[in-house]
């Protein structure tokens, strides 16, 4: 329902945005502009889709492997005391706690490719536990927001993209965007819990949290005693380490069980290409709302007018110009990452609104694109509180950048 609310006003502001353009200011351009972007943004839309087909069947047949290989079960038993207390809701064990772990990992360390079906085949788990199959339940809202709050501890595309533009120092962001998703995060738990009446201040809880904040502030000092050259190795090496030991993990673990792996993967890879179908729709859907808005020129008036407001309030402005970026975020992933290259390209990137659009890149994740694809692939339409959620998770993954952007570049 609140997806339906928001779609509608996409299209009713920039309807009045477009009409105000032409009326008062002459711009005869805006609506052919409109009507162009609706056209490419639906060819984005199936271009996503057709693209993440084989990414899909590649991940879900490999999930398929550890299904029967016994790993997520073995994830769920590890994780069942803590998501017990997160996902009341979901029987203590479930597999589906080992898909949405292993999710969650993807997106700590920056897999997006491995994300999304990883996080496909964890909502088609929730689905089957939920007992109204068109309603969003708790622990789907959990599970979403814990994605849109976009924890990393590794963002090797921003690195990557300051180092193809020529940063001095590509790394340089890394602890910032550390800090600015785990804020996210913790605001997106505290979020949810409150809507659902979820006990924080339990033992189990405490621990993880208490544990959580340890551990990234071990990161944190870890690679603070490394070079630019020795973070750039550690980063992409991990990853690719971690991404390519699931695989091997899982066939080892079919191997173990007398699985036969190559059918299995085939079965499993056979669902990969039925999701990327039924996204589609879904997926048009939300992308040419967004084009619309953005080409009625909606976007640049609210930047305009956060740079008066803050202008007006006596605070330093200079952050506003990578704003874009931020607000940009939470409706389309490529759309903010254009954002962020134009703005490091406009400053330079290693100017203090290039690395603010970087941060912003890194603090929160495409939260309206997430819930359309995850929520979509199951048939959700009803999503109760999961965009507030949402939202309040970018939110404050958004102030935090801004003040840790300061703290470290200011």
């Amino acid at each position: 329902m609140v997806l339906n609310y928001i779609w509608i006003a996409f299209f009713l502001i920039a309807f009045i945005v477009a009409t105000i353009r032409l009326v008062f200011l002459g711009d005869t351009s805006v609506f052919p502009t409109i009507i162009n972007s609706t056209f490419d943004s639906a060819k984005t839309a199936f271009d996503i889709s057709l693209g993440l087909t084989g990414v899909l069947s590649l991940w879900l047949g490999i999930m398929k492997i550890g299904e029967l290989g016994g790993v997520i079960n073995m994830f769920s038993r590890v994780l069942s005391p803590l998501f017990s207390k997160l996902f009341p809701d979901i029987p203590k064990g479930h597999p589906v706690t080992g898909s949405i772990f292993m999710n969650l990992a993807a997106n700590m360390l920056g897999l997006d490719n491995a994300a999304t079906p990883l996080g496909l085949k964890a909502m088609e788990g929730l689905q089957e536990l939920n007992t109204k199959k068109d309603t969003a339940s708790n622990p789907m809202i959990m599970f979403l927001v814990l994605n849109t709050s976009g924890l990393t501890i590794i963002p090797i595309s921003i690195m990557v993209y300051r180092a193809q533009l020529g940063a001095a120092q590509p790394t340089d962001v890394f602890v910032p965007i550390l800090l600015a998703t785990f804020f996210s995060t913790l605001a997106g738990i505290i979020a949810v819990s409150v809507y659902q009446k979820i006990n924080l201040l339990n033992r189990t809880i405490l621990l993880f949290l208490g544990g959580a904040s340890l551990f990234i502030a071990g990161i944190i000092y870890f690679f603070t005693t490394l070079s630019k050259e020795m973070i750039d190795i550690y980063s992409t090496t991990t990853a690719n380490v971690f991404l390519f030991l699931i695989i091997i993990g899982f066939i080892l673990a079919g191997i173990r069980k007398k699985v036969n792996v190559y059918d299995a993967f085939v079965d499993g890879a056979k669902e990969g290409f039925t999701t990327a179908v039924r996204i589609i729709p879904y997926l048009v859907a939300i992308l040419v709302a967004i084009g619309v808005f953005r080409a009625s020129g909606s976007m640049d008036y609210i930047i305009n007018g956060v740079a008066a407001a803050v202008g007006w309030c006596g605070i330093d402005s200079e952050f506003v110009a990578a704003l874009p970026t931020a607000i940009m975020k939470p409706l389309s992933g490529s759309g903010a990452r254009g954002l962020m290259v134009d703005a490091m390209t406009t400053y330079g990137a290693d100017s203090f609104v290039g690395r603010m659009a970087c941060i912003f890149q890194g603090s929160t994740d495409t939260t309206f694109y997430i819930l359309a694809v995850y929520f979509g692939s199951v048939g959700i339409s009803k999503t109760r509180h999961a965009v507030p959620c949402g939202l309040l998770a970018d939110l404050a993954g958004i102030i935090s950048a801004i003040f840790i952007c300061y703290l470290f570049f200011g």
